[in-house]
């Protein structure tokens, strides 16, 4: 995975959370990579709306 990638879950989680969006595409490239490595030891859809929520 390019790491411009979203996994399917997370970009799911993602547009079912527009501020978590907005927050999520304000940062920067590291921290994108950051948080998007981090969903990768995420085994349910509410661990991963959670994860979501929890972008600051």
């Amino acid at each position: 995975m390019e790491h411009n990638e979203l996994p399917i879950g997370f970009g799911v989680a993602l547009a079912q959370n527009p501020q978590a969006m907005k927050r999520f595409t304000a940062l920067g490239e590291a921290e994108k990579i950051k948080i998007i490595e981090g969903t990768h030891l995420i085994k349910s859809k509410e661990e991963m709306r959670k994860y979501v929520a929890d972008i600051k």
